[in-house]
């Protein structure tokens, strides 16, 4: 398939770090990734195809995805950046380091995993997908909500409920339909981790559903050369929920990596 000129936005100078949305949000998901980091590196966050403000595409498979961000990079001239993706976007970088081993500096995988759906998983995405195409991303939020955050963020955090709120009901329902379809047809990469030698930041919410720490510790076992940080108290979207150490971890990790 062709590639999809992606929307993005950039910040700072220094070292490239792609960070990749979720499902189904966009790229404002990072905007307090970006103010802490851009001092320091080059932030890029792009929509993916059919989200945000990137353009509707026929297919949406993480591997459409992926080339899509390797064509950006080539637009910008960069030639190997630090891929980091969160749920969606983590299945993006893991197919992005599959296709171009040697353009990831190195990964950070936050709220995703390195498993393939089940037939169950599968049915339901199909199922959600029929849903938005039919009553738009309305359709989805009340059910899809309390799976993204924590429980105690709709007291503690509303704030963030309805940034994620927002996120969801911006989105088109053609693009969010393409994606869940092309989850549902993602490859196991489990057994591919061995074979990936670059540093891996791994970062999941203690309280993930879609992704539990499970997932997490398996990747970390399987990866050759990567870390773990839990956060306690946080579900699927840490980087909203527990901003300070998401970026803290971020920080720390970017920090180690070679100039």
């Amino acid at each position: 398939m062709p590639t999809v000129k992606l929307h993005y936005e950039t910040a700072g100078t220094g070292a490239p770090l792609v960070l990749l949305h979720g499902y189904p949000f966009n790229c404002a998901m990072w905007r307090g990734q970006v103010a802490a980091l851009a001092a320091d590196y080059r932030v890029i966050t792009p929509d993916l195809r059919g989200l945000g403000a990137s353009p509707l595409a026929e297919t949406a498979t993480m591997a459409d995805m992926a080339r899509d961000v390797a064509a950006l990079l080539d637009e910008l001239e960069i030639r190997r950046a630090v891929i980091g993706g969160l749920s969606m976007g983590g299945y993006v970088a893991l197919e992005f380091a599959r296709l171009f081993p040697e353009r990831a500096l190195s990964l950070v995988l936050a709220d995703t995993k390195a498993t393939a759906d089940t037939a169950e998983a599968r049915a339901g995405r199909e199922k959600q997908a029929q849903l938005i195409l039919a009553g738009g991303m309305a359709a989805m939020v009340k059910d899809f909500l309390p799976k993204m955050v924590a429980p105690r963020v709709f007291t503690e955090q509303p704030e963030v409920v309805a940034q994620v709120r927002e996120m969801i009901l911006d989105a088109k329902p053609q693009g969010a339909a393409a994606a869940q379809r092309g989850m549902a047809a993602r490859r196991d990469h489990l057994d591919y981790l061995p074979q990936i030698t670059v540093p891996a930041l791994i970062i999941v919410g203690s309280e993930d559903i879609p992704t539990p720490v499970s997932e997490a510790k398996l990747m970390r076992a399987a990866l050759t050369d990567s870390r773990l940080l839990v956060i306690e108290n946080t579900g699927h979207v840490a980087n909203l929920e527990r901003p300070e150490e998401f970026n803290a971890a971020l920080d720390s990790f970017l920090a180690t990596l070679p100039v």
